[in-house]
């Protein structure tokens, strides 16, 4: 597979090797090694979600507490969607821009997104179903969001979504700006703490 770092810290494009036959596909969708190589440490796994969105559907920008918070190795089983990583770590050189992978069922692309980090994707297929490997179970009170709409972060979703459906949850979601002023965000400082310490205990 080939990992490829996207313009935010921390975050990475995973591309596996497909062998195809008359038979169908087969492929390695995560390997723990070679992730870790790059990471520096083991991603721990402690759960295992999925979703399923017609297409439209927005979900996001979703975090949670520094520590521990929840790394995501995150890729489309069916149909695709557009998944943005969103750096809301105060502090960080890429303080409020982001990335964006197209996880689908042709190429099988995985995204590995950072504790402390934000995440978002939109549906561009009905039944997209999105399967997420994640290094903490959620805990709802160290769970958070920011409005995906907010200007100041400008995610760009593709026309291709069609009309945006998103839940009161996300539209109700404070914006950045304001995330940051109440003290909710994660900031630089912490992040890398805890990524340290993920290398620590795993040497």
């Amino acid at each position: 597979m080939q990992i490829r770092e996207l313009k935010i810290p921390d975050s990475y494009e995973i591309t596996p090797r497909q062998f195809g036959d008359d038979r169908g596909v087969f492929l390695e969708w995560y390997r723990f090694d070679h992730l870790e190589e790059r990471l520096g440490h083991r991603l721990s796994i402690a759960q295992a979600n999925t979703s399923v969105s017609k297409r439209g559907v927005v979900r996001g920008i979703h975090f949670a507490d520094v520590p521990p918070s929840q790394a995501k190795y995150v890729t489309a089983t069916r149909g695709a969607v557009l998944d943005f990583v969103i750096d809301i770590r105060v502090g960080s050189p890429t303080f409020g821009q982001w990335d964006s992978v197209l996880l689908d069922d042709v190429d099988r692309r995985a995204i590995y997104i950072a504790e402390g980090l934000g995440h978002c994707f939109v549906a561009l297929t009905d039944d997209a179903t999105v399967s997420y490997l994640v290094s903490a179970p959620f805990q709802a009170e160290r769970e958070h969001g920011i409005n995906p709409l907010d200007p100041d972060v400008a995610l760009e979703f593709p026309d291709s979504a069609g009309e945006l459906l998103l839940s009161p949850k996300d539209t109700d979601a404070p914006s950045l700006a304001d995330a940051a002023a109440s003290g909710l965000l994660p900031t630089w400082d912490a992040a890398r703490a805890f990524y340290d310490s993920l290398a620590t205990e795993g040497r």
